[in-house]
């Protein structure tokens, strides 16, 4: 299973559908029965808004009807709070009660989109992940995940601006689908850390490393979840790998006396 997960990962173009399903039934964090119904509910989505936007002919008029469907219609508007559950992180549980993470509320969007006939992509806007869905060769709208509010030219420009600093065209770093799948698993491992549920958040970590090997923050949160599982010589190798990759990160001092402590057990028990 997990080999064909990460094959279907990092496909260069990734039926989110199918990843998904793999993702959920690898880290069992819902049925296939449950995943199954999440799927009737997306369809359904997807069918009401072709049916809303069939009649409109003018690409900017059709954009914004889909957003509003989306949004006022489906009440997919949201607030900011500062956690999401593991719940959010499912499909079926999301759609069911319009409790949806950001990450997983981009791909669902991304998917409904496209098969209402739109080119939609994940974009990095300063500082935080949008979506930009393309009108034709002369529109786009770029519009916030969690309230569907789109951002207007000056306030794009100003936020560019205070990070670049220079007087050139704005450029928007794109998220490509593999790195939208991996910020999904980045904010799944978050919320099972937060519920303690050590073992699939490791299930997933390990996933997320073997997507991005070389990251240290990643190696990092494999320790804290090794070491809480008392895999103490796996902990102390990730947790020595942070501390020399990171040397600079206020963790890394935490993390050394961390070290001292795992090497005095691993002493013990041996």
């Amino acid at each position: 299973m997990k080999e064909l997960l990460l094959s279907e990962l990092k496909l260069p173009q990734i039926n989110f559908i199918n990843a998904l399903s793999l993702l959920e039934s690898e880290l069992s964090i819902s049925s296939p029965s449950e995943f199954e119904q999440g799927i009737k509910q997306l369809e359904e989505l997807v069918s009401l808004c072709q049916g809303v936007i069939e009649t409109i002919e003018d690409p900017l008029d059709k954009a914004d009807r889909l957003i509003q469907c989306l949004y006022v219609d489906q009440l997919l508007l949201d607030n900011v709070v500062a956690f999401y559950p593991v719940v959010s992180h499912q499909l079926n549980a999301a759609l069911s009660f319009r409790s949806i993470a950001p990450v997983l509320k981009s791909i669902i969007l991304m998917h409904v989109i496209r098969r209402c006939g739109f080119t939609c992509e994940a974009v990095f806007v300063p500082d935080e992940l949008m979506l930009r869905l393309i009108c034709d060769d002369e529109f786009a709208i770029i519009f916030n995940v969690i309230d569907g509010k789109p951002i207007n030219w000056y306030e794009l420009e100003d936020r560019v601006d205070n990070i670049e600093q220079v007087n050139e065209p704005i450029t928007l770093t794109i998220f490509s689908d593999d790195k939208l799948l991996l910020q999904y698993l980045v904010s799944l491992k978050s919320a099972l850390i937060r519920e303690v549920k050590f073992d699939l958040a490791l299930k997933c970590v390990n996933l997320i490393l073997a997507l991005s090997p070389e990251d240290p923050y990643h190696r990092r949160d494999r320790g804290f979840l090794l070491q809480q599982l008392d895999c103490y010589k796996v902990a102390f190798d990730d947790y020595q790998y942070f501390v020399d990759q990171c040397p600079k990160d206020p963790a890394a001092k935490i993390l050394e006396q961390q070290l001292q402590k795992i090497n005095q057990i691993d002493t013990v028990l041996h």
